[in-house]
Parts: C-alpha cells; structure tokens; sequence
C-alpha cells in the first residue's frame, strides 16, 4: 500500500511503490479512472497494465504523461456470471462513467474486461488454451511480460492509499527493462509484436528475448 504526498512533483527514480504511484497519478486520465472506480461497484477491479509501466516510462523519459497510451485497461472479476450479456452491460456502463475523459481532444479507449471469462475465448484469439482466472491477480500473473504485471486499485476505506499488485517488484519498470514471464503461455510472436511498438515509442527500452528465439 503506497500514499501519494504530492501527485506534481516530479518524483525520484528509485524503483518503490511510492515513486511508481507518483509517475502513474501524474497521468490524469489515471487519476480520474482510480477515482471513479470505486463507485461502479465492479467486484474485484483494479487499473491494470499499459497505462500504469507507460505512464512511468513517460516520466522516465520526460514525455507528457499520456504520450502514446493508446487505451487503459480496467479488469474486474466476476465469478458468478460469465455471460457475454453481463459483460457487455458492465462495459456499457462503464462507457457512460469514462465518456467524458479526453487525450487531445480525442476520448479515451477504456477497455473494460471480465477476466473470469477470459478462458472462453482466449484460445479462438491466441490460438492456445488458458486456465480459467479465479481473479484480477491472476490475470496479472498471467500477463506475457513482467513489464505489465501491475495493478492499482484505491485503499478500501483509506483516502489517498493505493493497493497496488506487482509480483515482479519495481526494479525492472524503472530501469525499462522489458523480460519474458516464465509463467505465462508460450505465445514469442506476440511479446515480440507488442515490444517492438514499444521500442517505437520508447527507444531506450531493453528487451530481453524470449528463451526459446
């Protein structure tokens, strides 16, 4: 659990939970999702990926904190209804909650996900199975790189703290080093398709290869 003394100051780059909260509240559209996500009553949420390790990528390397984000990620997990229908409605709401935030002058892409249900489908899209996720923690043990393996969620009943998941620490994310995670599905194309983007946008990020290239 982190607390933020001061979202606008540019904070140190020692890799802590502080230090991270500080690159990710400096976004605004973070700020304005982590605040709005208690109210939406989603069971077991949290702001996870992308817009958390870019967010501090963009700090790190003096960018706005909102370069080249191209969506932010909202998981929840509900294991009592794994229907297309019940998810929809859940992504239609939120919809409504986030219309009004804007990057640009260009609304935000949130993309809003049941990882209870992430089993149906995941082998139609990725093209191997996956063991069903029991929760949002799980998914993010799951996620391709540790890179990605955090997520944020507001302090239950305490103002201003952070619960924040990072099984694979700080170190790594402020050194923008990008590695494999050994415990995720053995899918290289796609690890080596989403850094490759990032290496785009973030030229001073290392990759470690995947083991078996």
């Amino acid at each position: 659990m982190a607390k933020l003394t001061d979202a606008h100051q540019r904070p140190p780059r020692e890799p802590n939970a502080e230090n991270f909260m500080a690159f990710v509240l400096a976004n605004p559209v973070n700020r304005a999702l982590l605040e709005r996500l208690p109210a939406l009553g989603l069971p077991d949420s949290a702001l996870v990926a992308g817009c958390l390790f870019q967010s501090v990528w963009n700090g790190l390397t003096g960018n706005d904190p909102t370069h080249r984000i191209g969506d932010y990620d909202v998981s929840y997990c509900d294991l009592d209804d794994l229907s297309w229908d019940a998810e929809d409605r859940v992504i239609r709401r939120c919809a409504d909650a986030f219309a009004d935030l804007r990057v640009d002058d260009q609304p935000v892409d949130v993309q809003v996900r049941n990882q209870a249900r992430v089993h149906l489908w995941y082998e139609d899209h990725f093209g191997v199975p996956t063991d069903p996720l029991l929760s949002t923690n799980d998914s993010i043990d799951s996620y391709l790189n540790e890179a990605s393996a955090f997520g944020v969620r507001p302090a239950r009943d305490v103002a201003g703290q952070w619960d924040i998941y990072a099984p694979f620490g700080f170190a790594d994310v402020f050194a923008m080093i990008v590695k494999p995670n050994l415990l995720a599905k053995n899918l290289p194309v796609v690890y080596y398709a989403k850094t490759d983007r990032w290496r785009r946008v973030w030229p001073a990020l290392t990759v470690v290869p995947w083991p078996d290239r």
